[in-house]
């Protein structure tokens, strides 16, 4: 019995877990793309149109500032970066924003 219990409590974490990690990350861009894009940034396909970008199918990896860094090389700077519930801070963002294409 308390080893159903444990398994049962283990798949919960794992739920839950895979919930977080599925949650969208988003960037509002600085300045629009030509066009639609799909630059991969952070281990995951972002789709991009006008100023905004987002990858659906998030890794763990993904809303980082590693992340972050990789999209902006390759669209430009951002004004925002991360899922809704944990987006970077201002000071992760001009972080991120050193390595943004120019």
């Amino acid at each position: 019995m308390k080893l159903q219990t444990t398994l049962a409590a283990a798949a919960a974490i794992l739920s839950i877990a895979s919930a977080a990690a599925a949650e969208p990350v988003v960037a509002k861009l600085q300045a629009s793309t030509a066009g639609a894009v799909k630059p991969v940034a952070g281990g995951a396909v972002f789709e991009c149109l006008g100023d905004v970008c987002a990858s659906r199918a998030p890794s763990a990896d993904t809303a980082s500032i590693r992340g972050c860094k990789e999209l902006a090389r390759q669209v430009g700077g951002v004004n925002t970066f991360g899922p809704s519930s944990k987006p970077l801070s201002a000071d992760q963002i001009a972080s991120c924003n050193e390595s943004a294409r120019k």
